[in-house]
């Protein structure tokens, strides 16, 4: 692309020049800042880093090597934080549901620092679940140059483990499969060091539609956390940024709706977390992109799984690194008439320019399918609809469990009784699970299912009984599970009537998600039915329950507001 007239100092200049701003520059003079830095371009480097969560205790070098980027093209970097959360620690506890809140805590604490403090362009390097789209968010709402850096992925445990292996370690000690000396070397083993959950969880899954969008650098969502490589890829986005803010561009001219249509490709293709579904609507809401949840039906259809990744599948993200990352499978996609080539990177160059001397896989590799032979032909990510889910659900199907389970309704009116009655024998092959009051407004904070599902897992029933909630899924889920269900529970969706007993239906193939309950019989129950008492009343939680979008609107906090006199 040509490079366009473009003002390196647009937002800083206001800030530091001009007899007015001697206050500012000399608060910025305490901080290390002299008369040079004054007039170079600067640039914030928002840093999740803490010790908190492997995924984001190394992010402080990263962090660091940005800022030598940056430096390096004549920039000025300014380092500042924000939060984290880790959904691994608090996976099956209250804890949980900050997780999807600290999404929108983020994106609002990276906008409000960038937009104070003017600066001209942004890195931001996130490294766990949730930190990643929120510094997407931001981006996009600020809309000024700007690099996401990938903070990278685990190494494997011993004997391959990881996270997952532990969830699901926890059912296979319920039902006498392993010893407590055995499920305390699972423990000890399965998380070596820094980085994010090592398959294709939500974290990686994210990294990768991410630089599927334009958004990162090439090869940045398949770099282990503690490599070389991966601190170049900071130092390679300080520099970028530099030449993106001389450049002139911006997110905008990034985030287009075909960018987005390649993030979910990629995403099916590499099979994907579901959660990738709620964080693109809501990337696309922040981007002003018309997305929806029928878009991943209709681009699903298409593009087929081709990569053989956990949990679903074998291999790590670790071994697909080994050959290639995903650039390889990107040029397969662009090659298929898949991917819009002509889409614009914060390379400067169009994404067809950045795959133009990416190599092929190396021969005899089984982690990622040829097009002819898909391990699905389409995507895994099923939207269904139905009586159940008027506004829609997402399901991740990839096949092995089948395409369609019939069951009996087992009710759970949270996560916390649902897990219980799995250990310890309730739950029984044929059960259907209805796990309610989870989603983003009655949880709220709308947890994941990840304890409930990895322990159906390690009991056995993995193909034997099927999970419904208006709550998520980890990226680590696997089996017959359907999420997201719209409108949800507390907003008295359909999952609110559901009684034991009731008989329920999930189709992949017809897309449909059936309560074989008569149309009269569920209006008496809606006439019975109270919604709950809210969770809280004050504080983030009842804040974020105020604000929430529906689930199939990507559960964003910012939809709709209007201000007074409008």
């Amino acid at each position: 692309m040509a490079k366009r007239k473009a003002d390196p100092r647009a937002y800083s200049s206001v800030v530091f020049d001009g007899v007015k701003q001697t206050p500012s520059r000399a608060m910025l003079r305490a901080v290390g800042f002299d008369d040079r830095d004054f007039r170079r371009t600067q640039v914030g480097i928002a840093s999740t880093w803490s010790t908190l969560t492997p995924c984001n205790m190394h992010i402080d070098k990263l962090a660091d090597a940005a800022v030598r980027g940056v430096q390096g093209a004549g920039g000025r970097p300014t380092v500042f934080g924000t939060i984290t959360v880790s959904d691994g620690i608090s996976m099956g506890t209250p804890g949980m549901r900050y997780s999807l809140v600290s999404r929108e805590v983020i994106a609002d604490s990276i906008e409000t620092v960038v937009g104070a403090q003017g600066f001209d362009g942004l890195v931001a390097i996130g490294g766990c679940d949730k930190n990643m789209p929120g510094c997407m968010m931001a981006i996009a709402r600020l809309n000024r140059p700007a690099v996401f850096v990938y903070g990278g992925t685990i190494r494997p445990g011993a004997e391959r483990r990881d996270i997952v292996s532990v969830f699901e370690a926890v059912g296979a000690h319920a039902r006498g499969a392993i010893t407590d000396r055995q499920l305390r070397d699972v423990e000890r083993t399965a998380i070596p060091g820094p980085g994010s959950c090592g398959g294709m969880y939500t974290a990686n899954t994210m990294a990768s539609a991410i630089e599927a969008l334009g958004m990162s650098l090439a090869n940045s969502s398949a770099q282990e956390a503690v490599s070389r490589t991966k601190r170049q890829d900071a130092e390679h986005a300080g520099k970028a940024v530099v030449e993106l803010v001389r450049k002139g561009i911006k997110p905008s001219d990034i985030l287009t709706r075909e960018a987005f249509e390649n993030a979910i490709v990629v995403t099916i293709a590499l099979a994907g977390s579901t959660n990738a579904v709620l964080h693109l609507l809501a990337i696309a809401h922040a981007a002003g992109i018309k997305l929806e949840l029928d878009d991943f039906t209709r681009i699903g259809a298409k593009v087929p799984v081709l990569a053989d990744l956990r949990p679903s599948g074998k291999y790590s993200m670790s071994e697909l690194i080994r050959i290639g990352g995903i650039q390889p499978l990107m040029k397969t996609l662009l090659g298929a008439g898949l991917l819009h080539g002509d889409c614009l990177t914060v390379t400067g160059k169009t994404l067809a320019q950045n795959l133009k001397r990416v190599k092929p896989y190396p021969a005899g590799q089984s982690i990622v399918r040829p097009l002819a032979d898909p391990i699905k032909p389409e995507s895994h990510l099923v939207v269904l609809y139905g009586n159940l889910a008027p506004e829609g659900a997402v399901a991740k199907i990839s096949g092995k469990e089948g395409l369609a389970f019939e069951g009996r309704a087992r009710v759970f009116d949270g996560e916390e009784a649902t897990l219980q009655a799995i250990l310890d024998g309730t739950v029984v092959a044929g059960d259907v699970l209805i796990v309610r009051y989870e989603g983003p407004r009655g949880g709220p904070g709308m947890r994941e299912m990840l304890s409930p599902t990895a322990a159906i897992m390690g009991k056995g029933l993995g193909d034997k009984v099927a999970l419904i909630t208006d709550g998520r899924f980890s990226g680590g889920s696997h089996g017959f599970v359907v999420g997201h269900v719209s409108p949800e529970a507390a907003a008295g969706g359909p999952l609110a009537l559901v009684r034991d007993g009731d008989r329920i239906g999930i189709d992949a193939t017809q897309r449909a998600l059936t309560l074989y309950v008569s149309d009269a019989e569920l209006a008496r129950r809606r006439k019975a039915w109270t919604p709950p008492a809210p969770y809280a009343t004050q504080g983030v939680l009842a804040k974020y329950a105020a604000l929430v979008s529906s689930a199939s609107l990507g559960a964003v906090t910012d939809r709709g507001l209007k201000l007074s006199g409008q």
